[in-house]
């Protein structure tokens, strides 16, 4: 018996040693400046995150290290040679959910950052993204990496990482072709059905996405068919329960709510209608 508590007593210190856990503090802050910005511009940048600097611990990020996950993904024109996206990050309570806003950013939406840094990992926080003149925002994502990392100590999977990039970079060819928020919804309508696709082969998994873009109202070219292929077989590396849960989460957290609400509202307008249109039906029909 002792032998038998000895052996599951070096297991479980083994275990805490190999993964430890994400040290997430609330008030934690970063400022991830791009390498390639002069000195006003970063003063510029400050005052879109409404901060003094000084105030957060402030890193950096080159192109050289956005090209790391992003070349190859990309065409060179959004890449870019220089590095010009910034980020603030701060962290909230656990539960507070993640929050992200931009501002100069003209390739990615703020729904598609957060759905992707969700599935990174980064939750719990609040993420502005600024430029100081219109940008693709490519080096951000990098760079909220780089900031979450510093803050908890710990690197983010790299899996994951890889996975987010992937989403943000198909979601935003998506988004290029389609409405913003439906190329959203279309990726996150995938995650939701990853134990499915795991089973199904390439040739079953190109009729399902092309079924539920159907339902959205778009025929989705054979490329764009394929790269959600790809994005699907890199999502099934990752466990599934928690892609489910962050979906739950984005939804609840959405910056289109708005719309969302709008949408809602119209269709409750047409129901009420219908069942008004039925109830007279039958006031006449009885009525006669």
């Amino acid at each position: 018996m002792k032998k038998t508590f000895g052996i599951l007593l070096v297991l479980c210190m083994l275990l805490s040693m190999t993964v430890p856990a994400l040290a997430v503090t609330a008030g934690e802050q970063r400022v991830v400046i791009g390498a390639d910005l002069g000195e006003e511009q970063v003063q510029s940048v400050y005052g879109m995150f409404g901060i003094s600097r000084g105030s957060a611990q402030e890193l950096y990020v080159t192109n050289s290290e956005e090209r790391d996950y992003l070349e190859g993904l990309v065409s060179e024109d959004v890449i870019g040679h220089t590095s010009i996206s910034c980020v603030y990050i701060q962290t909230l309570e656990a539960g507070s959910g993640l929050t992200v806003s931009c501002d100069n950013i003209t390739w990615c939406t703020e729904d598609m950052y957060k759905a992707a840094l969700m599935t990174a990992g980064v939750y719990d926080a609040q993420v502005k993204v600024a430029a100081p003149f219109p940008v693709s925002g490519t080096a951000a994502l990098t760079g909220i990496y780089k900031a979450y990392e510093s803050i908890t100590g710990t690197a983010l999977q790299q899996e994951a990482k890889t996975a987010a990039t992937d989403e943000l970079v198909i979601t935003a060819q998506l988004a290029d072709q389609i409405d913003d928020m439906d190329a959203v919804s279309i990726v996150n309508e995938l995650k939701l059905i990853l134990d499915e696709t795991r089973t199904m082969d390439d040739a079953a998994l190109r009729e399902q996405i092309v079924s539920i873009a159907d339902q959205y109202g778009y025929s989705l070219s054979e490329s764009t068919v394929t790269q959600l292929v790809t994005l699907c077989r890199t999502l099934e590396g990752l466990p599934t329960s928690e892609l489910e849960g962050k979906v739950e989460q984005f939804k609840q957290t959405l910056t289109t709510f708005g719309q969302v609400t709008e949408k809602l509202e119209g269709f409750g307008a047409k129901v009420s209608s219908l069942v008004d249109s039925v109830m007279g039906f039958f006031s006449n029909l009885f009525g006669q």
